[in-house]
């Protein structure tokens, strides 16, 4: 027999090979033609008697990224249309297809012969649940490798056996852990944890697994042998007893209970750990098809798998430019920003040249590589070999002659238009004409920048996130005269430092400092109306921001912000500064001279030892203080969140975004907007456009014109739409919203 997927070959000792290889893809992952391989592999290796067990293994690379969440969102769609005529049929559809995967693992661990996993690179979410079902796994040492089930990152858990394997194989807090937070595991890690059995030299990967097999291994888990013992301890016990308490509260106080899986996962370890393997199962699949169903598992699974891949493979990159390699960068600003550019940059295999007004500051920014690839080698992420040719690409200068040759030049110096014009004019005096010139600017728009180039067909602005070397997204700014050609060059740079991209229009603010300056300004205002700083800062982080709007205000210096207020009324005139938010940076920059984490004084104080904590004296900037009792909490919660939909809104209603994919992804992955809604404009989405404009309206009457909804929504509203439904991804007709 033949499969699409696999080969399987039976050698003289009766022990199968099955080998996964799926044709004209560079990593295996599980779709439909997958599973129905594997059922009938699954049923051969039980039924014929010759086959005494069997050895799964990957023909590629790596052994399996997962399932594609693709089609987890097939069936997510055919539920809807089913429940429309049959909600009883599609409710247990939904169910028995969710849990097809669960069922081929179980079917696979009891069939009576032995099966092992012979992990030979990277296995995530459901082919590490494919390898815990196998009844011993090796896997190769290779420090490439990564072992995680990632589930819950995608709003989803670990659903084909995962919540029930992994606190039967290690004590539960361990598991806990694991499966809340989806980490990755190194393969030494997982050995240690008892997850992998053994980890031998790659070219020895198979033969182990069979000898394990020849040698007597068994067809048989412990959890279905008599007598089993939880590593943990009984729900019910005292080991028990000091788990599942405090889980609970570090799970609340982590997740603020804003996410169905992370509370599914607590559910089914609890429950399922009190009930044999089989029931375990079945309370583990409708735990999973009830989260299949809630609009953050779809939101999730929308922007941070299926968007987030397309944005990663050029869906926005012109089609018709073609692909060039970018083999040399200049950076022209050797601080912070510009050194941690650099590091990326000569990460992904590019030479930098990194200029500094003198080599001192040059050779800083690139002790900051050394520091960070040091700490790598130091924690056995990286090699010595390694950390020597990274450094070797970097060359410190100052002499600008050194970026002959450079495919791309990035500034990331001071954020002045004058001193940006000057070292753009001496780089364009020296690249060639077909180089790339991108500014690193977070504020300053992009066309006027442009004007210092010679070229501007060749000037876009690339913006990166601080700290370069942990912030995933990149925003390309396109100029007036950007073309295409910029563009595409902009986005193969992001795609060879493996960073997600998103492209926006020119504007003040762009898309991402325009609107997190909207949740910072909310802060500003809800301290100024007396709201106890604290439950501003909590209520942030309860609404599903990563910290609240002090916290990030000082993060990005509060002296960048009133910067920004004068700048914002010196070309827009007094009405566009609220003066509450002016009086609190007044006070706080020119009278107090708090500027943030970076001076170590700010809205909160930075002790040389101990934690930050809140200025002590931060009430005394308050004009009055509200009785703490009487503040509607989830009307704060809303107006954190819905600031920062509305701006998000009224950039793709103005051009500024073009394309809904990247307005929630570029959301989530540059200011942490709860990812649990998918982004912004699916957090309106979700809510539904009659239901946000009517909130809107509620909040402008109390609080302002600055959450009057703009016509792009109220039309919306009217016509009943939503923004995914009006502005499906990759539409050519998307280049202009309203």
């Amino acid at each position: 027999m033949t499969y699409k997927n696999f080969t399987l070959d039976i050698d003289a000792d009766g022990i199968a090979l099955v080998t996964w290889d799926m044709p004209g893809k560079s990593m295996n992952v599980f779709d439909v033609s997958v599973m129905d391989d594997l059922e009938a592999i699954i049923a051969r290796v039980s039924d014929e008697a010759a086959i005494k067990g069997a050895v799964v293994t990957s023909g590629k690379d790596t052994f399996s990224g997962g399932a594609d969440l693709t089609m987890l969102q097939g069936l997510l769609g055919e539920f809807h249309r089913m429940r429309s005529t049959d909600e009883t049929a599609a409710m247990q559809r939904m169910f028995d297809e969710s849990r097809r995967m669960s069922q081929l693992w179980r079917r696979l661990e009891t069939c009576g012969k032995p099966w092992v996993a012979a992990i030979n690179g990277t296995a995530m979410g459901g082919a590490l649940e494919l390898a815990l079902s196998c009844h011993h796994r090796v896997a190769a040492d290779n420090d490439k490798t990564r072992l995680a089930l990632p589930e819950v990152k995608v709003g989803l858990f670990p659903g084909a056996g995962g919540t029930q394997r992994v606190p039967r194989m290690i004590p539960t807090p361990d598991a806990l852990q694991f499966l809340l937070q989806g980490r990755e595991l190194r393969v030494g890690q997982a050995k240690s944890m008892r997850l992998i059995d053994q980890v031998v030299p790659a070219d020895a990967l198979v033969e182990t697994a069979r000898a394990w097999i020849r040698d007597g291994g068994k067809g048989v888990q412990p959890w279905d042998k008599e007598g089993f013992k939880l590593p943990g301890g009984k729900v019910y016990s005292p080991a028990g007893f000091q788990i599942f308490p405090p889980a609970n509260a570090i799970y609340r106080r982590e997740t603020f209970d804003n996410y169905p899986a992370a509370r599914a996962i607590m559910s089914c370890v609890y429950e399922g750990l009190m009930l044999p393997m089989d029931q375990a199962l079945t309370v583990e699949s409708r735990y999973f098809a009830n989260v299949l169903q809630t609009k953050e598992a779809a939101s999730m699974i929308r922007s941070l798998f299926v968007s987030m891949q397309e944005l990663n493979k050029g869906a926005r990159r012109p089609a018709d430019v073609p692909a060039e390699p970018i083999r040399k960068v200049g950076i022209l600003g050797a601080g912070f920003m510009g050194a941690g550019v650099a590091y990326v940059t000569a990460r992904a295999g590019i030479d930098v040249v990194l200029i500094d007004r003198d080599i001192e500051a040059a050779e800083r920014g690139k002790a900051y590589s050394d520091t960070l690839v040091s700490k790598a080698v130091s924690r056995g992420r990286s090699t010595p070999e390694a950390k020597e040719a990274l450094l070797s690409r970097i060359r410190t200068t100052t002499d600008y002659a050194d970026l002959e040759g450079c495919d791309l030049v990035i500034e990331a110096v001071f954020e002045d238009k004058d001193i940006k014009a000057d070292v753009t004019q001496k780089a364009e005096a020296v690249i060639g004409k077909s180089a790339i010139f991108g500014s690193n600017t977070s504020t300053l728009p992009i066309t006027e920048l442009a004007r210092a180039s010679a070229r501007p067909k060749n000037f876009i602005g690339i913006h990166f996130f601080s700290p370069v070397d942990k912030m995933m997204l990149v925003e390309i700014i396109m100029g007036k005269k950007t073309s295409d050609e910029a563009l595409a060059r902009a986005l193969d740079y992001c795609r060879a430092i493996r960073k997600t991209p998103i492209v926006v229009n020119d504007s003040r603010g762009f898309y991402t400092s325009r609107v997190v300056g909207t949740y910072i300004r909310e802060g500003h205002l809800m301290l100024m109306e007396g709201v106890p700083a604290a439950m501003i800062e909590n209520l942030g982080r309860m609404a599903g921001m990563p910290v609240g709007p002090l916290a990030l205000n000082d993060e990005v210096a509060v002296d960048l912000a009133w910067k920004i207020l004068q700048a914002t009324r010196k070309d827009l005139g007094d009405k566009a500064v609220d003066p509450a938010q002016e009086t609190l940076l007044e006070e706080m920059v020119v009278k107090r001279g708090r500027l943030g984490r970076k001076n170590g004084k700010g809205f909160y104080d930075y002790p040389d030892k101990g934690k930050k904590h809140l200025w002590p004296d931060l009430a005394e900037l308050q004009p009055v203080h509200l009785d703490p009792d009487s503040i509607d909490k989830e009307a704060l919660e809303h107006r954190l969140l819905v600031i920062q939909a509305l701006e998000t809104a009224r950039c793709f209603a103005e051009g500024v975004l073009t394309d809904v994919r990247e307005a929630d992804v570029g959301s989530i992955l540059g200011f942490g907007y709860a990812p649990f809604a998918g982004g912004t404009l699916s957090y309106i989405d979700n809510m539904g456009l009659k239901a946000f404009v009517d909130l809107c309206n509620r909040l402008a009457r109390k609080h302002g014109p600055r959450f009057r909804p703009n016509k792009l929504l109220k039309e919306m509203a009217a016509n009943g739409e939503t923004f995914y439904g009006r502005f499906p991804p990759g539409k050519p007709e998307q280049k202009k919203a309203a």
